[in-house]
């Protein structure tokens, strides 16, 4: 849509505001369902970086993930991390953690996944699905294991976006982003607001923004991407670690020893 029509349809909006309803006897309405808003280009550029990942068989990419929190003062406060990520499809993955708080490391061959505490030398294993999506599924659930670029690692993005989308629209291009030109997208699904930048020749996401609509504090979340590297070779050992497995075990399980709730939204750590 572009952008002087939707300053006019926000301030058409914003007129409407402006009438009490309810008054002289009026009858109050209920509002019309609004139709959806899917601009073609947006899906187009959504639907071309989806493609672009779910064909890569091998990819590595770094994700710096920034996050906010309510302070005790009022303004959030951001909590950051860095995760260098690589996967072979359709069964292998390995996420190295850094940043505020303590690192970890997480590794995952087809057959078992392992959550490993260098600090601590504390290591969680267990068996695993044979696939990246329904070990992610798995690990949410019963150790609430969550990574926010886990749209980018499914093995069809476009599938799991469209599911719930019900807003998508075109911004513009920004050349500041990721060090290239980059296609901004906005959409939304049920769960949250996303703003995208998106690699306008190679298709790769760089930038994503969200705010979870059921979040009263409207706290923002950012994932910058970078290092890209698609279809690279992969060793076979880059999926274990030694020093992992020597570690002391402890249960693959909640840290509130709860199992999350099966179908429940994932939330950014």
């Amino acid at each position: 849509m572009p952008m002087l029509a939707l300053c006019v349809l926000l301030a058409a909006a914003c007129a409407g505001c402006q009438h009490v309803p309810g008054q002289a006897g009026e009858q109050i309405a209920a509002p019309a369902p609004q139709p959806l808003l899917l601009e073609p280009r947006a899906i187009e550029i959504l639907k071309a970086s989806s493609a672009r990942l779910a064909a890569a068989r091998t990819m590595s990419f770094t994700a710096v993930v920034s996050y906010e929190h309510p302070s005790i003062y009022g303004p959030p406060l951001v909590h950051t991390t860095q995760s260098a990520v690589t996967l072979q499809r359709p069964d292998r993955l390995r996420v190295i953690t850094s940043g505020d708080g303590p690192a970890n490391e997480f590794y995952y061959n087809g057959k078992t996944m392992m959550a490993f505490s260098p600090a601590e030398n504390l290591v969680a294993v267990a068996d695993a699905p044979p696939s990246i999506d329904a070990m992610l599924e798995a690990a949410y659930r019963s150790a609430a294991i969550y990574y926010p670029f886990a749209d980018v690692i499914v093995a069809d993005p476009w599938r799991d976006i469209a599911e719930e989308l019900d807003l998508a629209f075109y911004i513009g291009r920004s050349n500041v982003v990721g060090g290239t030109t980059t296609d901004m997208v906005a959409y939304a699904t049920r769960g949250a607001f996303i703003q995208v930048w998106i690699g306008t020749e190679d298709k790769l996401p760089r930038r994503a923004r969200a705010v979870y609509r059921s979040d009263p504090a409207q706290l923002r979340h950012q994932m910058d991407l970078s290092d890209w590297q698609i279809d690279p070779p992969v060793a076979a050992d880059a999926f274990m670690s030694k020093r992992a497995e020597a570690a002391k075990r402890i249960p693959f399980a909640h840290p509130d020893s709860k199992p999350l709730p099966e179908g429940q939204a994932p939330r950014a750590r």
